[in-house]
């Protein structure tokens, strides 16, 4: 049976409430934000514009939105309150795709756009502008004159970017499949100047999922072009090791001035991971395992595993703790491997098959010991305890192979050299160096 995801129009969405997960009003939604694509393909919406009580206009974006209704929107995670300013590769859904006049692709007759239809894709967080619901006709929309009729998104042209001179968007909108790990190869193969208009026209998230796979040098040169505004945004969407490990390439200065532009919370947990030596299990732990209280049952545990924004090493077990569930936690109680919550009934309780004999790791324990540990017990993730017994933080696989490997593994690495096959001839190899 085929999955139906709902649809929405966007007119119906202005001024619409924007609740927490508490159901506490943060605000009113005043506008979407959509990247258009190159040809036929419906626009991809990065995060909704919400108009806070202090009247700020600020940028949530769509990972952090749980529900979308006429009724009302509600939102997870902290709130960056930083005043929303769009980007040149971005398009305000109410503010400049409504009233539009475009033309239907068979005929070429010229209509008015009155709405679009959103849905979020079968499986995924992403959401798209499906539908587009015009007015034939050449009277202002408000009239109401002519022929009203609701179309799929490519029955229309006049929206999406042209496959020509359209700079650093159009190569975005050719890569925009790419993993991150590819995407930060065809980056490094750009000019500094090249590299700089594509980094300036993703959205943070991508940006930082790219920077977080990118040689050192790259990633100062990247973050050092952006605004110190942005820079601290791209920061907090990073994994707070690697913002750690970056922050410690820059000055003194320049590093406090990009903490101090974090949310508090955020450069807490970058601060606290600086304080340890880089290869040790607390310079090499993220601060973001999934950390469950005794009574939690395994379907808590699954829901939390099934996030798409975890890293399978992440995702490979749960660490079971008293309050806080915050890193530092309250004292560690054991933790449980995924396939032993697939064993389990969905009521089980994770306290009662948490694995107490496994050691964890004190913060200070150095990198072969980490390799050794990973081995010895065939894990792909570590917990890192103080001498409180407090969880500190998980050390995954996959940053102990980034202090293992050669410096320049990156740059000569597998997806290195796939990416510089990408960039290499072809019409993929013309626009990524903009010949």
């Amino acid at each position: 049976m085929a999955v139906v995801t709902p649809r929405v129009f966007v007119s119906h969405l202005a001024g619409t409430p924007v609740f927490d997960p508490n159901g506490d009003q943060v605000g009113r939604l005043r506008d979407l934000v959509a990247l258009l694509r190159v040809g036929q393909r419906p626009p991809r919406l990065l995060g909704v514009v919400v108009e806070v009580i202090s009247r700020r206009r600020i940028f949530v974006p769509m990972t952090r939105v749980s529900g979308v209704d006429s009724g009302q929107i509600v939102i997870t995670g902290v709130v960056n309150m930083r005043r929303f300013e769009q980007r040149s590769s971005e398009t305000l859904v109410l503010g400049e795709l409504l009233d539009r006049r475009v033309r239907l692709v068979e005929t070429g007759e010229e209509v008015t756009v009155l709405d679009v239809g959103i849905t979020q894709l079968p499986a995924r967080r992403d959401w798209e502008i499906e539908k587009v619901f015009v007015r034939k006709g050449k009277g202002r929309a408000l009239r109401r004159k002519g022929e009203a009729l609701t179309v799929e998104w490519s029955a229309v042209t006049g929206f999406s970017l042209e496959e020509h001179g359209q700079g650093a968007e159009s190569l975005l909108a050719t890569f925009e499949q790419l993993r991150p790990a590819d995407l930060a190869g065809v980056l490094h193969h750009l000019s500094p100047k090249r590299r700089a208009e594509v980094a300036a026209a993703l959205d943070d998230d991508r940006l930082a999922d790219v920077l977080e796979e990118l040689p050192e040098d790259d990633q100062v040169e990247i973050l050092g072009k952006l605004k110190d505004e942005r820079a601290a945004d791209v920061l907090e969407a990073m994994d707070p090791d690697d913002a750690a490990d970056l922050l410690s390439e820059l000055p003194e200065e320049e590093k406090e001035r990009l903490l101090a532009l974090m949310q508090p919370e955020e450069a807490a947990d970058v601060r606290r991971l600086m304080a340890y030596e880089e290869r040790t299990a607390g310079g090499l732990m993220t601060t973001d395992p999934i950390v469950l209280r005794p009574d939690a049952t395994v379907a808590d545990a699954l829901a939390r595993v099934r996030d798409p924004d975890l890293s399978p090493a992440l995702a490979a077990q749960v660490y079971v703790c008293r309050p806080p569930d915050e890193t530092p936690t309250g004292k560690y109680l054991g933790l449980v491997h995924f396939q032993r919550l697939l064993r389990d009934p969905p009521f089980t309780l994770v306290s009662s098959i948490a694995d107490t004999d496994l050691p964890a790791l004190p913060p200070d324990t150095p990198l072969p010991e980490v390799t050794s540990y990973l081995a010895a017990y065939n894990m792909v993730a570590a917990p890192v305890v103080d001498e409180s017994g407090a969880l500190l933080g998980a050390v995954t696989v996959d940053d102990v192979l980034d202090h293992l490997l050669p410096d320049d593994w990156r740059e000569d690495g597998l997806h290195g050299s796939a990416a510089a096959g990408l960039t290499g001839g072809g019409s993929l190899g013309k626009a990524a160096d903009g010949r």
